[in-house]
């Protein structure tokens, strides 16, 4: 519901929260669970990392 109340590019802050929980999950899991990322958490964590910079760095 709040964020129909806030600016515009809102929707860009949400974008970067979400690619950076997904990594910092990551690292979460290898550092304090001693659980390594297989290579399809990894290409997924990449995949949501370029959605992220085609979100903030495509012009409009």
């Amino acid at each position: 519901m709040f964020p129909t109340f806030q600016p515009a590019h809102f929707g860009r802050v949400y974008t970067a929260y979400g690619g950076i929980f997904i990594v910092l999950s990551l690292i979460w899991g290898v550092l304090m669970d001693k659980k390594n990322p297989d290579k399809y958490e990894i290409i997924g964590a990449l995949i949501a990392l370029a959605g992220v910079l085609i979100m903030f760095y495509i012009p409009r």
